[in-house]
């Protein structure tokens, strides 16, 4: 059993990257079996259940809860059990709260590496939860920003998302308190919310900007995603229904997609021209659990991490 401080410990940033552009050409190469992410819905919240198999890599489940308006409890908790690929025997429990949080931004971060122009000088991160967080975290060091905007309605969380990014080594960080102001001239939009309806208008959006968006909602103008292609990590983004599959997205032709993982393996399927707006879209997808949960069993196995429990 690993806990979520160990997990934290174990998670090296360039192993999870590293690990996620393997998984995610493993998924567009036919390597993975993951079937749609299913949901049972309370009264408050979801329960998610997301099993996947990575060839080579993987077999895992992950169980996580969806509870947007919690306020003393991260809206995001969880378990990830990891398989024996070989004997399908149970061998690790991790928390999955810290893999989630950060599988999601590590991917979206290739995704934006790869969208956003190359001489991108400023970065805007909207949102204030564990998302924003780890979104500062994994976007700090893509570009040499010379501005890092923040933006949420709760400034002491956006303080934190701030703060996250000049410790991940941004060298200029604020919150900004005018969202518009925030998105206006960005080079890249991160949003990071549970918005039920768009978050930004897309005129604020400038030519050559890149958006990406992680939010389990509708946050993203579906204007932005016409003009085509959309980035997805699957194809299933756009062809299947919400929790699955992403709410903004279910308009598209799934020809009008590109899945991160066929990028990887040819830069021309992204950024068309210097002034076209990018988007990617993340609904999550278990084979990043799968990748990640392995990475960390395997360390917490090697260092000799987490406690043993047996059967």
């Amino acid at each position: 059993m690993v806990s979520a401080e160990q997990v934290a410990a174990l998670l090296d940033p360039g192993e999870l990257r590293a690990a996620l552009v393997e998984a995610m050409i493993g998924l567009s190469t036919g390597r993975a079996d993951v079937p749609p992410r299913v949901a049972t819905e309370a009264e408050r919240g979801l329960l998610l259940a997301m099993p996947g198999y990575l060839e080579g890599v993987g077999l895992a489940t992950k169980l996580i809860s969806l509870f947007p308006d919690n306020v003393d409890v991260p809206s995001h908790q969880g378990v990830i059990v990891v398989f024996d690929p070989t004997t399908g025997t149970p061998v690790g429990l991790l928390d999955a709260e810290v893999i989630s949080g950060a599988r999601t931004a590590m991917t979206a971060a290739i995704a934006a590496d790869l969208l956003t122009v190359a001489d991108a000088r400023t970065l805007t991160i909207v949102g204030g939860g564990a998302q924003a967080v780890s979104h500062a975290t994994a976007f700090a060091t893509l570009r040499p920003w010379a501005e890092v905007r923040v933006f949420n309605r709760s400034q002491p969380a956006a303080a934190l998302v701030a703060r996250a990014a000049r410790d991940a080594g941004a060298a200029d960080a604020a919150v900004e308190e005018d969202l518009c102001a925030a998105v206006t001239d960005a080079d890249l939009v991160a949003l990071c919310t549970h918005a039920d309806e768009p978050i930004i208008d897309p005129d604020w959006v400038r030519s050559g900007a890149h958006v990406s968006s992680v939010g389990s909602r509708a946050e993203l103008p579906p204007a932005l995603t016409e003009p085509g292609p959309v980035v997805v990590e699957w194809r299933g983004a756009v062809t299947t229904a919400p929790p699955a599959g992403a709410a903004e997205l279910q308009h598209l032709d799934p020809a009008a997609v590109v899945e991160l993982g066929e990028l990887l393996q040819d830069e021309r399927l992204g950024r068309r021209n210097p002034e076209e707006i990018t988007v990617y879209k993340s609904t999550g997808h278990a084979v990043e659990d799968v990748a990640a949960a392995s990475l960390v069993y395997r360390r917490a196995v090697a260092d000799g991490v987490g406690a043993i429990v047996p059967l």
